[in-house]
């Protein structure tokens, strides 16, 4: 290799270093996919802990500690499938472990865990409300529709919803980037 001002090797003019200097594009798009992988799992913590702050009413009712200022909110009852989509937090690890370890099976694991209880959960949510939103977008505000603290209870969760369903998309997506980029290595790494 030549040196900047400094001595060129017998039958060379310093260049023949570019072929050596590229990556694969498998592990460009390995490292660039894991990268942002880790920031849609950054953002289901956040909706996790949104969801865990709704609630958390519940969870002190069950523990039988009484907070007045979370009292005072009245917050709804929650139903079954927010405490089944908080199940999906727990999927990270299996994701961030897939990540570390270019593990293919794990990631797959990750991507049906994502789809069962992300998904699933939210379809429930999306159909569950449906009635609520449709009314208050049509009709406005009416005895019909749900309202908490002031504002239509359907329309807070269809927010959620689409926050979720799309952190979900791109973590699906970029998860089968992975799955791809690790297969197309050829590596062993499938357990």
């Amino acid at each position: 290799m030549a040196s900047k001002g400094g001595p060129i090797a017998l039958g060379t003019d310093g260049t023949d270093f570019a072929h050596r200097q590229r990556v694969a594009a498998q592990y460009q798009i390995s490292a660039l996919n894991k990268s942002r992988l880790k920031y849609c799992i950054f953002f289901h913590y956040l909706l996790f802990f949104a969801m865990l702050a709704k609630l958390s009413a519940d969870i002190l009712d069950r523990l039988d500690i009484f907070i007045l200022e979370i009292e005072e909110l009245q917050v709804p009852e929650p139903l079954w499938w927010e405490y089944i989509w908080c199940i999906s937090l727990l999927l990270s690890f299996l994701g961030l472990a897939a990540v570390r370890k270019n593990r293919i099976k794990t990631m797959q694991r990750y991507l049906l865990g994502i789809v069962i209880f992300g998904f699933g959960p939210l379809l429930y949510a999306a159909a569950y409300y449906f009635g609520d939103v449709w009314t208050y977008l049509n009709e406005g505000e009416t005895d019909d529709v749900m309202i908490w603290q002031g504002y239509p209870y359907g329309l807070l969760w269809y927010a959620f919803v689409l926050l979720a369903v799309q952190v979900h998309l791109f973590s699906i997506y970029f998860a089968w980037n992975l799955i791809k980029a690790w297969r197309a290595r050829g590596t062993k790494k499938s357990e």
